[in-house]
């Protein structure tokens, strides 16, 4: 057919089922699955590696503008695309703050240029970030980026007139308010989970209550307005506690308008790693005990926790090769995400190949609101996908992955499953290691 481009994927395994089929790819959309006798611009040999929908991040840093020798949205749109992601949330702790349209459209923008995943601006919920004035949040969700979720992370909204301010009008806009849950007040000078490892290293303690107190509070306003909070980086049993009961309470605004997200690093890293004083292994929340960990695994099979989300925080060197008091707070995890659940939920049989599919596309595409992510594996789907090798072995090293910064806490650690091809919309955006269209 004259002007239509064409690819085939062959011998794949949609969500990791059945046996080995062909998919034709025709013009960006699923035109077949079955066996593909058709010829095509582009194959793509699978050899029985699983095919899913493409991945969505709803909480990533890409440090533009202001931050561009850290990473830059191109830059984070290359590591994004190898981690096997087609949409990613940027957040709004840039410089000049994402709190106005002018710079959500820049992001939305640059996004666009890069071209290898989709880029959502996140709006900020205050002016500054400073938690004093609320955004303009109508005129961000108005503006040519759309903008459909709204977030101060890397600082908690703690003032509840605010923040009941803030979910009244994502009510009434239908968009999203992002907490980045903690007390100030509990955390000043804090440096670690605040437990018998911090004690015993004389570093200032995090409580687990700054968060669950938080969460508390904004799902009873949430729950009581009708409006839609997402409960960024959990890190407690205690907040899963408190999450469970919200999403079962019967009252009349459904405790689903309740979302959480938990990051790859909080799966699977506990605080014993801070034995070594080293700044990579510094986040905000901070890691948290083995208990913790087991307890933020368990919630995500179940469903208490909805999804995913790498918190990918690039930082410069001069930002982690430091004291610890003073080095900033984050980890890369984009192309690291995957391989992380892998290791932490799939291989020990928490969640199937499907379950990868909820908790990684399915679920943050629903959450955002995005129509055409997190799409299933059918004909006339759009083919935004992504091919992942589940018996292959990686040795990540920070220096050979694509952000600019290579803060990774897993440098030199053996991670199981790898993405092999990543397609947006019919388009190859990364295959084999390399990034681009």
């Amino acid at each position: 057919m004259t002007g239509t481009s064409q690819l085939v994927l062959r011998g794949v395994r949609p969500y990791g089922e059945g046996d080995p089929v062909d998919v034709l790819v025709r013009d960006g959309v699923i035109a077949e699955l079955g066996t593909v006798d058709t010829g095509a611009d582009t194959t793509i040999d699978g050899n029985g590696a699983v095919l899913l929908p493409g991945f969505v991040d709803l909480h990533t840093h890409l440090r533009e503008p202001g931050r561009e020798d850290t990473e830059t949205i191109e830059s984070g749109s290359r590591a994004a695309a190898l981690g096997g992601y087609t949409a990613v949330f940027a957040m709004a702790n840039t410089t000049p703050v994402a709190d106005n349209a002018l710079v959500t459209d820049h992001v939305w923008r640059r996004g666009q240029e890069a071209g290898l995943v989709d880029v959502h601006p996140v709006g900020a919920v205050t002016v500054g970030l400073d938690g004093e004035k609320l955004a303009e949040l109508g005129g961000m969700a108005a503006s040519a980026a759309g903008v459909r979720v709204f977030s101060d992370d890397g600082h908690c909204v703690a003032d509840p007139l605010i923040m009941r301010r803030a979910l009244e009008y994502a009510t009434a806009l239908d968009v999203v308010i992002a907490q980045h849950a903690e007390e100030p007040r509990l955390t000043v000078g804090a440096q670690a989970h605040e437990g018998p490892t911090a004690a015993r290293l004389g570093l200032a303690g995090w409580p687990a209550f700054a968060e669950e107190s938080i969460v508390a509070r904004d799902c009873l306003m949430a729950g009581q307005l009708g409006a839609r909070l997402h409960v960024c980086h959990v890190s407690t049993a205690g907040t899963v506690d408190v999450l469970r009961w919200a999403k079962a309470r019967d009252t009349t605004a459904p405790g689903t308008q309740v979302s959480a997200e938990v990051t790859p690093h909080h799966l699977l890293l506990d605080d014993s790693r801070l034995e070594t004083f080293d700044p990579v292994n510094k986040v905000n929340p901070p890691l948290r005990t083995a208990s913790d960990a087991e307890a933020l695994r368990a919630a995500l099979a179940e469903g208490v926790l909805d999804c995913v989300a790498t918190d990918h925080a690039p930082h410069a060197v001069q930002d982690k090769d430091c004291e610890w008091a003073a080095a900033r707070p984050g980890m890369c995890g984009l192309q690291t995400a995957l391989s992380v659940v892998v290791q932490t939920m799939v291989r020990p049989g928490l969640l199937d190949w499907r379950g990868v599919a909820r908790v990684m596309s399915e679920r943050p595409a629903e959450i955002a609101g995005l129509p055409d992510q997190g799409r299933p594996i059918a004909v006339g789907e759009p083919a935004t996908l992504t091919l992942v090798d589940p018996d292959a072995e990686w040795t990540v090293r920070g220096a050979e992955l694509a952000s600019i910064a290579h803060n990774t806490p897993y440098e030199g650690m053996v991670l199981p499953g790898r993405v092999l091809a990543t397609l947006l919309r019919g388009n190859v955006t990364a295959r084999e290691g390399r990034a681009g269209r």
